[in-house]
């Protein structure tokens, strides 16, 4: 059911040294729910973090090559490197439980070696409602739909 289409090699090289670094954290937003089967296109990829000062993440960006900028006035913190940039950080997801509770209810995607934890489809749609934004209303369809697939092919 679940195949990696979205990741680059160094991708999930960094991805592997996040969890073998007991980093917690989760594929969130339109990526998530291409991981699950969705026919969703984005340029970035959303991982939500309990804490991006964990000191895992500095240890997996040593390994590819990234650091880590923080957040200054408006503007997030971010990751910078070439296999880094894809990646977006996302410290708050709205509409939807705390990371811990997420974290519970996520869908665990073997990455050969590894497992990824996303954000399921139903708690995707839960925040795109939420936001209310005319991209959100946009994806909204699609991601109902492939919610219905997924809960179909989950029952057999």
């Amino acid at each position: 059911m679940h195949k990696n289409l979205i990741f680059a090699d160094e991708e999930i090289f960094f991805l592997r040294e996040l969890a073998r670094n007991h980093v917690p954290f989760m594929v969130v937003g339109l990526s998530a729910a291409a991981l699950q089967g969705a026919p969703m296109v984005t340029q970035d990829v959303d991982l939500w973090f309990r804490n991006v000062e964990h000191p895992g993440v500095r240890k997996a960006l040593k390994k590819v090559g990234g650091i880590l900028v923080a957040s200054a006035a408006d503007r997030p913190p971010m990751f910078v490197g070439d296999h880094v940039d894809g990646f977006d950080i996302v410290l708050t997801i709205h509409g939807v439980g705390t990371f811990d509770e997420e974290m519970k209810k996520a869908v665990k995607i073997s990455m050969g070696g590894f497992e990824l934890a996303v954000l399921p489809l139903d708690r995707i749609i839960a925040s795109k409602r939420w936001l209310n934004r005319e991209k959100d209303r946009a994806v909204l369809p699609a991601l109902e739909s492939a919610a219905k697939v997924v809960a179909r092919k989950t029952k057999r």
